[in-house]
C-alpha cells in the first residue's frame, strides 16, 4: 500500500488535486544517485533489460520539455522543472505556431486535450507523471501506460519503414525500433494533430516526425531523448531529453479517464480570467 499511495501522490500533483510541493525530492541530485546505482541489466540477447515486467519508470512531469519554463504552474515549479531537462532549447517555431503556443500560455492551458482523457502523445507520453512498463518481445517492444488514457504501444522491431499511406493517422504515430549500441531508437510518424507536445502546449502538425531514444544508464535510471522534427511547425529540428526513474516490484495500477470528462465540461476547469495575471 506504501508504494500505491506514494505514485498516487505524484499522479495526484500533477492534476493539480495536491501540492506539488513535495516533489523536488524526486528530481534532487539525479548524479549522486546515479553514482550509487547498479549497472544496467541485460537480457540474454545482449541488450540492456527495459523492465520486461520486473518494476515500472515513473517519469516526474516537466511542463515545458524545452526547458524555458512555460506551462500554467506557479513560478517556483516552473523554476525547478527547468533544471530537470539535459539543457534549454530556443525552439524554432514558425510564427502561427509562436501565436498559438502564447495564447495557450495565456489561458493557463484550459484547451489541454489530456485535460480531456485524450492520449497524451508523443513525446509527451513519456513527460506525463504515471508509470509504465516496457516489455521487450521478440519481433517488437510493448510500452503499456498506466496513466494518459491507460493505454499501450507498440514499437515494431521487425521493420524498417512506415506504410507509404497510413488508414488512419493516430495519437502515439507508427514507432519503428532497431538499436544503436546499449540505445533503443524509435522512428515515429503517422502522427494526428490532436496533442500537445507537452504540457506547456507546444503544438504539432501531421507533419510530425519524432526519433526517441531510450538508454538505461544505469539499473534506476532511464535517459529520454527526443528529436523532433515538424516542418509544419518549426523552422527546424529541435531536441529535448530527461532522465526518468525505475521502482523495483511496482506495478501500474488501474486507471480511469474517459473522454468528455465533466470536470472540463461542466467549466470547472476554466484557464484563467480576461486580464487575469499568469501565476
Amino acid at each position: 500500500m506504501k508504494k500505491y499511495f506514494a505514485g498516487f501522490a505524484l499522479i495526484a500533483g500533477a492534476l493539480g488535486i495536491l501540492s506539488l510541493a513535495s516533489l523536488p525530492a524526486v528530481a534532487q541530485d539525479q548524479k549522486a544517485a546515479a553514482s550509487k546505482s547498479k549497472p544496467a541489466p541485460r537480457l540474454a540477447d545482449g541488450h540492456p533489460d527495459l523492465g520486461n515486467g520486473k518494476g515500472v519508470w515513473l517519469p516526474v512531469i516537466i511542463d515545458d520539455i524545452s526547458g524555458q519554463g512555460g506551462g500554467e504552474k506557479d513560478e517556483k515549479t516552473r523554476a525547478r522543472q527547468m533544471k530537470m531537462v539535459d539543457a534549454k532549447v530556443e525552439v524554432p517555431f514558425l510564427p502561427w505556431a509562436k501565436k498559438l503556443y502564447d495564447e495557450r500560455y495565456l489561458t493557463l492551458s484550459k484547451d489541454d486535450p489530456e485535460s480531456l482523457c485524450l492520449p497524451p502523445g508523443i513525446p509527451r507520453m513519456m513527460n506525463t507523471p504515471f508509470t509504465f512498463q516496457i516489455h521487450q518481445l521478440p519481433d517488437r517492444i510493448l510500452f503499456i501506460f498506466e496513466g494518459g488514457a491507460h493505454v499501450w504501444r507498440t514499437v515494431y522491431m521487425n521493420r524498417k519503414e512506415h506504410p507509404k499511406d497510413f488508414a488512419q493517422l493516430t495519437y502515439l504515430g507508427d514507432g519503428i525500433g532497431h538499436w544503436e549500441g546499449d540505445t533503443l531508437v524509435v522512428d515515429v510518424t503517422g502522427f494526428n494533430d490532436r496533442t500537445w507536445l507537452d504540457a506547456a502546449g507546444h503544438p504539432h502538425t501531421e507533419q510530425l516526425h519524432v526519433i526517441e531514444r531510450y538508454t538505461r544508464t544505469d539499473e534506476d535510471t532511464l535517459h529520454y531523448q527526443a528529436t523532433i522534427d515538424d516542418p509544419g511547425a518549426y523552422s527546424k529540428p529541435w531536441t529535448v531529453g530527461w532522465n526518468i526513474k525505475w521502482h523495483a516490484g511496482w506495478e501500474p495500477y488501474e486507471y480511469i479517464c474517459q473522454e468528455n470528462n465533466k470536470d472540463v465540461l461542466a467549466g470547472h476547469i476554466y484557464g484563467a480570467a480576461p486580464g487575469e495575471k499568469h501565476p
